[in-house]
C-alpha cells in the first residue's frame, strides 16, 4: 500500500480500491486490455498472465479493487451479460479519455516501448524460485517509489527532487549498463 499522509482526503476513496502493486502500471494495462474488447476480472487476470509469460498474475484483491474504482469514477461500464453470472467491462468515453492521457504519460517518461514482462522472466531465463521472488520484491519496490516519488512531485513540485532523482536513476542505469558489458566480455 502507498504512504499518503493522512491530511490528503482527496487520495481516501482512491486509496480503498488499490494494492500493493503500483496501479498506475496495472491500470494503464487493464485500460488497453478493455479497449481492445469487452473482458471479465479473471478474464483480466489471466490475459496479463499470458502477456508476461507466466511471470505475474495479478490477484484479485488488485483488479477486483481497480475495476471498482474505475466503474465507481466512469471510466468502465458494465456490458450485458451473455453469460450467466459472468460480468465483463468495456471502456466508456471518459475511459478512452483516461488511456489517452496515461498513453502521453507513458510517452513523456519513454515508456511507451517498456514491456510488461519483467526483466529476469520468461522461458529462457533459468532463476532459482527463491530469487525469482526476491527480484519481484525488488521490482515492485521500486516501482512502488518511482510511483509514490510521481504522486509526491504532483503535490510539491521541486526542481532539486527532480534533479536528485534523475541523478539516481542516471547511476543506476549506469551501473546496470556497466554490468551487462562484463557479461558480454566473459562470454
Amino acid at each position: 500500500m502507498f504512504d499518503y499522509p493522512p491530511h490528503l482526503p482527496p487520495f481516501r476513496h482512491w486509496i480503498r480500491h488499490m494494492a500493493a502493486v503500483p496501479k498506475g502500471f496495472l491500470r494503464y494495462y487493464v485500460l488497453e486490455l478493455l479497449n481492445d474488447r469487452p473482458l471479465s476480472g479473471s478474464e483480466i487476470m489471466n490475459e496479463i498472465e499470458r502477456m508476461t509469460g507466466g511471470c505475474w498474475k495479478p490477484s484479485p484483491g488488485s483488479v477486483y479493487p481497480l475495476l471498482a474504482w474505475l466503474q465507481d469514477n466512469g471510466y468502465i461500464e458494465e456490458v450485458p451479460a451473455q453469460e450467466s453470472g459472468i460480468k465483463r467491462y468495456t471502456l466508456t468515453t471518459k475511459g478512452r479519455g483516461l488511456l489517452e492521457e496515461q498513453r502521453k504519460i507513458r510517452s513523456h517518461f519513454g515508456m511507451e516501448r517498456m514491456a510488461l514482462i519483467p526483466p529476469f522472466c520468461g522461458p529462457r531465463l533459468r532463476i532459482p524460485l527463491k530469487d525469482v521472488e526476491e527480484i519481484q520484491g525488488t521490482f515492485r519496490r521500486f516501482f512502488r517509489a518511482l510511483f509514490n516519488l510521481r504522486m509526491s512531485l504532483e503535490e510539491k513540485f521541486s526542481e532539486p527532487v527532480l534533479k536528485e532523482s534523475l541523478e539516481v536513476l542516471n547511476e543506476a542505469a549506469q551501473k546496470l549498463e556497466e554490468i551487462e558489458k562484463k557479461l558480454k566480455g566473459s562470454g
